[in-house]
């Protein structure tokens, strides 16, 4: 069994902001070198959370009711 852990830092400019880590995930993922299984994304704070959507597209201006998600 393989097991690998990375801990990813954000810093925000806003006190509420959506930050699109899907990129990053998956570049953990992929250098991983795990071909199946499970990747746990966990906040470690608090205050922080983490919403977990389906693959939609930013351009829906429903998606995040109003909020920009960077490109």
């Amino acid at each position: 069994m393989r097991a690998h852990t990375e801990y990813l830092w954000f810093d925000t400019r806003k006190r509420r902001e959506l930050v699109n880590i899907t990129e990053r995930v998956a570049a953990v993922v992929v250098a991983s070198g795990v071909a199946e299984g499970m990747c746990l994304v966990s906040a470690m704070h608090i205050t922080a959370g983490i919403w977990v959507n389906d693959e939609e597209s930013t351009e829906d201006p429903h998606t995040c009711r109003g909020s920009q998600l960077p490109r």
